[in-house]
């Protein structure tokens, strides 16, 4: 068997876990250690992100003709390649995080979303909240007046019962009325 045989079902396999990627994230992981690549691989994967180890000759063929193509530059050195399906600021945003306290963890380039980013560029990357904190933030917004809403309303009743009710909501039609002459 061919050594080019024994390497195309590598390169597919990288080919199928790239293929509908948001994102893509290059890491140089040398000086890690044990516990610390084993708490990295927990988070990635908590995240739902794929974290494997590839050579880069299986990984720039693999790249080929996709938008990942522009990673090819970062592939010097060994490298390990962080994936991601859903979340497209996931990857940098653990990578990133997580080289704060495992310096040897070095960020090499990425791809999100189509477009190639430098380390600065993933670093910024980073900083964007999660699909899911943004989502609570929007739920938060939308959900503060309702709260004030019924907050008023059981003040009201507190205060003067029904009849409180029925006369601030009569003078609340008055003044709408009025100002839509």
């Amino acid at each position: 068997m061919a050594k080019v045989e024994l390497k195309q079902p590598i390169v597919e396999a990288i080919s199928e876990e790239i293929k509908d990627a948001q994102s893509v994230v290059l890491v140089d992981y040398r000086g890690l250690t044990v516990a610390q690549d084993t708490e990295l691989r927990k988070q990635l994967r908590e995240a739902g992100v794929i974290y494997k180890v590839y050579k880069n000759t299986m990984m720039k063929r693999a790249f080929e003709g996709t938008e990942f193509a522009g990673l090819e530059g970062c592939l010097e050195g060994p490298s390990a390649i962080a994936i991601s399906k859903d979340d497209a600021t996931a990857p940098a945003r653990i990578l990133c995080k997580f080289a704060k306290g495992a310096e040897a963890l070095e960020l090499k380039g990425g791809v999100v979303e189509g477009n190639v980013y430098d380390v600065a560029g993933l670093k910024e990357l980073a900083n964007i909240p999660s699909r899911e904190e943004l989502i609570s933030k929007l739920l938060g917004s939308m959900q503060s007046p309702i709260t004030n809403f019924a907050r008023v309303i059981n003040q009201i009743a507190e205060k003067g019962g029904a009849e409180a009710c029925v006369a601030a909501a009569e003078e609340t039609e008055a003044v709408a009325e009025e100002t839509a002459e």
